[in-house]
């Protein structure tokens, strides 16, 4: 029997409208003063481009905001926009997306039921030692914390069936710091966040492996995890009994 793990994570009191001041009290600095009143995706992504909640606004070339119908069934929350994402102001264009692109085909999902979007909006990054290449640099607490109030209002809007974290940063920020996408990976989490969440890998750590037949098996895990996200959609639901554990 596959277990359910049990993991405490805030949520505002109504499911409408997300509670963020608490978080600009207890985390510093945050975007929850520009999120508007019962917004829309258009006004979010509108009244984000403007966000300086942070500082990576200085050296990013625009906000990335998430992309998708508000009905989508499923979101996929990755940690930052790379380099062609932050020309393109669209999230999962580049390589990386390509990538899931192609692996929900290999699913079985419809392209038209999946929001895409970031924990963080904003690209940072590194020069090379060149300068000619921006090199990916992760996001920190602070910068995460920040940019979290347009996340908590993206999944109020959106309610997604399920949730899909990947990678370790959007796990770890959503879930928890304990949460291993290595040992928990595939594994439904509970969380008030959405009906069904789990994690898996970010397509960008496939595309890192140095030998091809690793990255050949890898990408074969990666369609397995998300044909188990098309089995929760779909009306089979679960593909096994799930146990929540006590907390």
């Amino acid at each position: 029997m596959k277990r359910l793990r049990s993991i405490s994570v805030r949520r505002g009191p109504s499911h409408n409208v997300v509670s963020i001041s608490s978080r600009e009290q207890k985390g510093g600095r945050t975007a929850a003063s520009l999120v508007p009143p019962n917004p829309s995706l258009e006004k979010l992504r509108a009244v984000a481009a403007r966000c300086r909640a942070c500082d990576l606004w200085k050296t990013g070339t625009q906000t990335v905001f998430g992309e998708g119908q508000a009905s989508a069934r499923v979101m996929f929350v990755g940690e930052q926009p790379g380099d062609r994402e932050d020309l393109a102001g669209r999230p999962f264009v580049g390589p990386a997306g390509m990538l899931l692109d192609r692996a929900l085909v290999q699913a079985g999902i419809d392209r038209d039921q999946v929001y895409v979007t970031n924990v963080v909006k904003h690209f940072k990054w590194v020069a090379d030692e060149r300068g000619k290449r921006r090199i990916h640099k992760k996001p920190s607490a602070s910068e995460i914390n920040a940019c979290r109030p347009w996340l908590d209002a993206e999944l109020a809007v959106v309610k997604p069936e399920v949730l899909v974290c990947l990678g370790a940063t959007a796990a770890q920020s959503l879930l928890g710091r304990k949460f291993s996408v290595s040992r928990q990976r595939g594994e439904l989490v509970h969380s008030e966040l959405a009906r069904y969440v789990l994690a898996t890998v970010h397509p960008s750590s496939l595309l890192r492996m140095p030998d091809e037949k690793d990255r050949h098996a890898e990408f074969e895990r990666f369609v397995d995890d998300l044909r188990k996200v098309a089995g929760l959609i779909s009306s089979r639901g679960p593909s096994s009994t799930v146990t929540k554990l006590a907390s």
